[in-house]
């Protein structure tokens, strides 16, 4: 069974982090769509990655996804952070107790400032864990927290997309795909 997840992407997101998501959960077979936040298909990464997305944004405000996953990456949380449909997006999906996650700068950047992680113990970055409130799981490298999964940065995203496949579908799977790309 197919599940239909989020990966939205802006502007300066990490690229490692967003191509790793979005192909990890293709190779699931979960029904990704990556979704500019822009009033554009393709954008740039913060190293200078063209990414064009299989549609803008607004044209996923009415569908429903099991996972909206955001990379992280600066400016691109940054362009998440201030981004209204996103972050009503994100916050209709908490309180489904639907699957949400971030990486590196997002959760700091989006997830704590729009009252995402209330209640909920997550990672980020190392250099902005001070913006995080609840610290007690900060030096995790994946973190899962009722709906809420959470990551450190580039050098964790293959952790994360397979904790991610794991939620979504179940341990077999991941396990599965980690021995394809010879992680185990």
């Amino acid at each position: 069974m197919s599940r239909n997840v989020l990966v939205p992407i802006a502007d300066g997101v990490e690229d490692i982090e967003t191509v790793t998501i979005i192909d990890v959960l293709r190779r699931a077979k979960a029904n990704v769509i990556v979704a500019s936040i822009h009033a554009k298909l393709d954008i740039i990464a913060a190293r200078h990655t063209n990414i064009v997305a299989d549609k803008l944004l607004s044209e996923c405000l009415d569908l429903q996804f099991e996972l909206i996953a955001l990379p992280g990456g600066l400016p691109g949380a940054e362009n998440f952070r201030d981004c209204e449909s996103l972050i009503q997006l994100l916050k209709t999906q908490k309180e489904s107790g639907a699957l949400y996650g971030a990486i590196c700068a997002s959760p700091a950047y989006v997830l704590e400032t729009h009252g995402l992680l209330q209640d909920i113990a997550a990672t980020c970055y190392p250099a902005f864990h001070d913006q995080l409130k609840n610290k007690s799981k900060i030096n995790a490298r994946v973190v899962v927290s009722q709906n809420c999964i959470t990551s450190q940065g580039p050098g964790t995203t293959l952790e994360f997309a397979l904790a991610l496949v794991e939620l979504l579908f179940d341990k077999s799977l991941r396990e599965q795909i980690a021995e394809q790309m010879l992680l185990i």
